[in-house]
């Protein structure tokens, strides 16, 4: 059984960081890309950043780069998300799953719990 469990959100100000972790399981994670949603208030959800399964790429949407860094440590079958320089329309609940490649589509239809995060003054 395919499982995700995302953690770290919060509340920070704009200007602040955040770490997001996500738990995989149910899959061969060594062996799979994986991906970071969002969907914020009244919007789609949306690709924000991937990474292939050997971390020798890694995808970033336009809004993001420079400021989001995605990591994984196989051995632990953990995929981050360190979120620097936060602004208020990085407001969103986080997703994590498991991708065709780093820039998706996604693999599997189940979603997990996500995890929230809130930047604001």
């Amino acid at each position: 059984q395919v499982q995700f469990v995302e953690s770290g959100g919060g509340l920070v100000q704009p200007g602040g960081s955040l770490r997001l972790s996500c738990a995989a399981s149910g899959f061969t994670f060594s062996r799979s890309a994986m991906t970071w949603y969002r969907q914020g208030p009244g919007k789609e959800r949306e690709l924000v950043a991937g990474i292939s399964s050997r971390a020798n790429y890694r995808f970033y949407a336009d809004s993001v780069k420079g400021r989001f860094t995605i990591s994984r440590d196989d051995a632990k079958n953990t995929v981050y998300l360190q979120m620097n320089m936060l602004k208020p329309e990085d407001t969103a609940v986080y997703y994590c799953t498991a991708g065709r490649t780093a820039a998706g589509p996604r693999l599997y239809a189940y979603w997990g719990q996500g995890t929230q995060v809130t930047v604001s003054s």
